[in-house]
C-alpha cells in the first residue's frame, strides 16, 4: 500500500477518467475516495473500439460535420443521427457547436489534441510493462479504409494535415492494404495506415485499473448518486452522496455524459450531450482481420481484440435512455460487407449489443483543469469518442495539477468554465 500524506482525493465518476485519476494520485501519495452513480457495469469505457488515436487531432466541431449531420440527421441508420427534440439543453449545445465548426478552431486545437494523444500512449506503454497489468495493447496502427474518391481525397488531405504535425502516417493503394490484410478480401479503393495509432482491449484495461486502486487502498463507494456538495469559502468540502457525506481536500469530477448535472450542483455549467453508440462481437477466426480500421464512409470502427473482433459506431445526440435503436445497428451491420465481402455478420440479438453514452462538448474538446469559482475542483471530462485514448494522459495531468506540478501538457484551451 502506498504511503499517504498529500491528504483527501474524491473522485466522481469510476468511468476511465476516474480510474486513471485514481491511478495517478494514488501513485503521487493521495488518499482516494472513487464514487460512481452504478455499479461500473455499464460504463462507456467498456464497450468501446478501444482505439488509441493520435489521428483524431480534428475535433468533432469541424466544419463539414454541420453538412453531414444535417444530411445524416434525418436517416434512423445514418453514422449520426439527431433525435428531433424540443429539449432547450440540445438546442443550446448545437448552436455552441456551430459556432465552433471553424477552421480556425480545428487548426488551433490540432497540435493540442496531437500532444495530448501522444503523451497517452506513451503512458499506456508505460502501464503495459508494469506487473498485474497486460490489457491487449498492439501497436498496429489503425487503418482508414476508403471505397469512393471523394472520401479518399479528404483522408488523405486529413493524412497531410498530420503528416505536418509530426504523426507517422501512410497512404496505401487497393494493392498495398490488402497486402498487409492477407487473410480477408477488402472492397475498398485504398487507405490510409496511422502507424502512430495503437489499440487495446478495453475490459481487460478497466478490471485491472479498478483491481490496482482498490489494492492500493482506495475507498470505492458504488451506486452511490452524488445529491449535492457543502461548499464553504469557494471550496468543496463534502460530497454528499444519498447514503452519507465524504470529505475531503480535493475533488476530482469526471462523470461522463452526467457532467452537467454534477456541474449544476456546484453551481457551474459544463455542458456536455451523450453521443450514444452501439457495439458487438464476432468471432475473428475464419477470414482473420489483423488490423483495427474505421469505415470511413460508414463511420464503422472494427477492433480485433480478446480473439474477437468488436464493430462499433453510431453518434446519437439525443437524453439518456435504456432503448437500443435496432435501425442503429442494422446500420452498422449493413456496412460490414461494403468492405469485407466475406464476412457475413447477422443482426445480433438485443442481449449480445452493448451501448453507451460518449460525453460530447460542443466544441469537440474535453475538459481539463481547476475551477476558478471552487478553488479545490478539478474538471476531467468530455472527452467524446477519445474517452479510452485520453484517459493515462487525463489521469497523469489531473494527479500533476493536484500536486502542483509541471503539467505532462499544454491543458489551456480545455479551460473547464469557457462556457460559464
Amino acid at each position: 500500500m502506498n504511503v499517504t500524506n498529500k491528504g483527501k482525493a474524491t473522485i466522481i465518476g469510476g468511468g476511465i477518467m476516474g480510474l486513471t485519476s485514481a491511478y495517478y494520485l494514488l501513485k503521487s501519495g493521495w488518499n482516494v475516495t472513487l464514487i460512481d452513480k452504478g455499479d461500473l457495469a455499464d460504463n462507456c469505457s467498456q464497450g468501446n473500439a478501444g482505439m488509441i488515436v493520435p489521428s483524431h487531432f480534428i475535433p468533432l466541431a469541424a466544419p463539414g460535420m454541420i453538412s453531414k449531420g444535417i444530411k445524416w440527421m434525418f436517416d434512423s441508420r445514418s453514422p449520426f443521427y439527431v433525435k428531433p427534440s424540443l429539449d432547450w439543453s440540445l438546442v443550446s449545445w448545437g448552436l455552441k457547436f456551430m459556432k465552433s465548426a471553424t477552421p480556425a478552431n480545428v487548426e488551433r486545437a490540432a497540435p493540442y489534441l496531437r500532444d495530448y494523444h501522444l503523451l497517452s500512449k506513451q503512458l499506456y506503454e508505460d502501464l503495459a510493462k508494469e506487473e498485474g497489468f497486460d490489457f491487449g495493447l498492439e501497436e498496429k496502427g489503425i487503418l482508414m479504409l476508403y471505397k469512393t474518391e471523394k472520401a479518399g481525397e479528404e483522408e488523405i488531405h486529413v493524412a497531410k494535415d498530420g503528416q505536418k504535425l509530426g504523426l507517422d502516417i501512410e497512404m496505401l493503394t487497393k494493392e498495398q492494404v490488402q497486402a498487409i490484410e492477407p487473410n480477408i478480401q477488402l472492397d475498398v479503393i485504398g487507405a490510409v495506415h496511422y502507424h502512430c495509432d495503437a489499440h487495446l482491449y478495453p475490459t481487460a484495461l478497466f478490471s485491472q485499473l479498478l483491481k490496482y486502486i482498490k489494492s492500493q487502498g482506495a475507498e470505492v463507494i458504488l451506486n452511490a448518486k452524488v445529491k449535492g456538495f457543502d461548499i464553504k469559502n469557494g471550496e468543496i468540502k463534502g460530497v454528499q452522496t444519498e447514503t452519507k457525506t465524504v470529505e475531503g481536500d480535493l475533488v476530482i469530477m469526471t462523470g461522463g455524459t452526467w457532467l452537467p448535472e454534477l456541474s449544476k450542483l456546484a453551481g457551474l455549467s459544463i455542458p456536455v450531450m451523450p453521443g450514444k453508440g452501439y457495439s458487438f462481437m464476432e468471432p475473428n477466426a475464419e477470414h482473420k482481420i489483423e488490423h483495427p480500421a474505421l469505415l470511413i464512409e460508414a463511420r464503422v470502427a472494427v477492433t480485433p481484440m480478446n480473439g474477437q473482433v468488436r464493430f462499433g459506431g453510431t453518434m446519437e445526440l439525443a437524453a439518456v435512455n435504456d432503448n437500443i435503436n435496432m435501425n442503429r445497428v442494422e446500420g452498422i451491420v449493413n456496412s460490414i460487407p461494403q468492405y469485407y465481402p466475406e464476412l457475413n455478420v447477422a443482426v445480433p440479438g438485443k442481449e449480445r449489443i452493448w451501448y453507451g453514452f460518449r460525453p460530447c462538448s460542443p466544441d469537440g474538446l474535453p475538459y481539463l483543469g481547476y475551477s476558478k469559482k471552487l478553488k479545490n475542483l478539478i474538471v476531467a471530462g468530455g472527452h467524446g469518442m477519445m474517452g479510452i485514448s485520453l484517459g493515462p494522459a487525463t489521469g497523469k495531468m489531473v494527479a500533476e495539477l493536484a500536486n502542483e506540478s509541471a503539467l505532462s501538457a499544454d491543458i489551456k484551451i480545455y479551460d473547464p468554465e469557457r462556457y460559464n
